[in-house]
């Protein structure tokens, strides 16, 4: 019963700071993660554990449906070299230069522990993306990119943490199998989103004309599909991404307008509340995962976690002006017939940059920290835990807060700069 009086009020808090981000003209999410950080310091405040399967079963496949469902698939396909780009080598690029600096930085932490916490923050967040940089004036070209990497980079982490995991719990870490589950996860989400695709869109035919059961099986669809796709140990973020790609292609052909219009209203309510409830959370967890630090070791750590927000950030930048260079070659390499690279692909340092200065952290990175196991195998605590946990949630509140808060001022000087200078690339 109190759970249950806290989350209607936390709800109560979303909708109420929503109406008031309007005025103040800050990003929604970093309201909300701030007045979490807040509440969470009330000394009557009930602890509320996140537990790390609610967030993969109930928060992330609508989340994930809801945005490749919106993307833009025109953009998404033109510029799907960066996308994978991002998705994929950054995220393992990302991860092994962060296990380096850790390794030498944080006393005590081993080369599989590094490298857990590099695979822990290595992958940008959907959520923290999508709602940050909702309504700057950033082209809907770089938006797509920021988006469809973070629906995807889910992916490559996951495998990174597990295969880290292993090694910390003994196992021996083999290129080629690593290399093979990472094409099976990638191959048997992509299938399986694409037959649940034809299967929903089977049933929608059949249904239509009925709008609550039609709109019912859209909603229930998502969670079907992840759950079917990490029962047969595939991705369930790249089957539920590529389920949502294949019904924005297929519901302006089977669906009529006002079933469109209602189950779109509908989705707006629930992706809104489940947004304002993941961003509270975030900022409720910090004073949670900070009991279990000792105080001297707080203000160390917290450096720790600004280092590698440095680090991964350099890396992305390096990352997308290595990406930004290829593109460039490519295109002017091949005869306007022969192209392989659209000049629509092209990325000029305005978009590279702000692609760069978007790649907050968020949820996906918090519930994996949350889901270390407390024990090896031998029954001894998994060493580092609390301090891997702590630091992977100030990561993700230094680049929420941080970047999220600069990301609105950047983009208007860079805009102001390139109305000066239109000839500016």
């Amino acid at each position: 019963m109190e759970n249950y009086t806290i989350i209607i009020f936390i709800l109560a808090i979303v909708i109420g700071i929503s109406a008031f981000a309007e005025k103040s003209k800050l990003p929604f999410p970093i309201l909300l993660v701030i007045v979490g950080v807040a509440i969470g310091f009330i000394p009557t405040m009930n602890e509320i554990e996140i537990n790390p399967e609610i967030i993969f079963l109930i928060f992330l496949p609508p989340l994930l449906y809801d945005a490749s469902f919106n993307i833009s698939p025109k953009h998404f396909k033109t510029n799907l070299s960066t996308i994978s780009t991002l998705a994929i080598p950054l995220v393992f690029l990302t991860t092994f230069w962060i296990a380096v600096v850790s390794h030498y930085m944080i006393s005590g932490m081993s080369w599989p522990l590094s490298f857990v916490l590099g695979a822990i923050l290595s992958a940008t967040d959907a959520v923290a993306a999508i709602n940050i940089t909702r309504g700057l004036d950033i082209p809907e070209k770089t938006l797509t990119i920021l988006e469809g990497e973070s629906l995807i980079n889910d992916a490559s982490a996951l495998v990174a943490y597990r295969f880290a995991v292993a090694a910390v719990m003994g196992s021996v870490f083999i290129l080629w199998k690593a290399t093979l589950q990472f094409m099976f996860l990638l191959g048997g989400g992509f299938l399986v989103g694409f037959v649940m695709g034809k299967i929903l869109a089977f049933i929608l035919k059949k249904v239509r004309n009925n709008i609550n059961v039609t709109v019912s099986f859209m909603l229930l669809m998502p969670f079907v599909t992840y759950l079917v796709a990490e029962h047969l140990h595939v991705s369930g973020v790249i089957a539920v991404v590529f389920l949502g790609l294949a019904m924005a292609r297929l519901s302006n052909k089977i669906l009529p307008e006002k079933l469109r219009t209602n189950s779109k209203n509908l989705w707006d309510v629930i992706i809104f509340l489940l947004n304002g409830l993941i961003f509270i959370l975030i900022g409720l967890n910090f004073r949670y995962v900070l009991k279990d630090i000792e105080n001297g070791m707080i203000l160390p750590y917290i450096g720790y976690a600004l280092i590698i927000t440095i680090v991964a950030l350099l890396t992305r930048m390096v990352r997308i002006f290595f990406q930004k260079i290829n593109l460039q070659k490519a295109y002017r390499k091949n005869s306007k017939k022969k192209r392989k690279v659209s000049e629509h692909a092209l990325l000029d340092s305005k978009n590279s940059f702000i692609i760069a200065w978007s790649g907050m952290r968020g949820i996906v990175s918090l519930a994996i920290a949350l889901g270390l196991p407390k024990f090896l195998e031998d029954g001894t605590p998994f060493p580092h835990r609390n301090a891997i946990i702590f630091i992977s949630v100030a990561v993700v509140l230094i680049t929420i807060i941080g970047q999220g808060l600069s990301l609105p001022w950047i983009v208007k000087k860079i805009n102001a700069k390139n109305d000066v200078n239109p000839s500016s690339k």
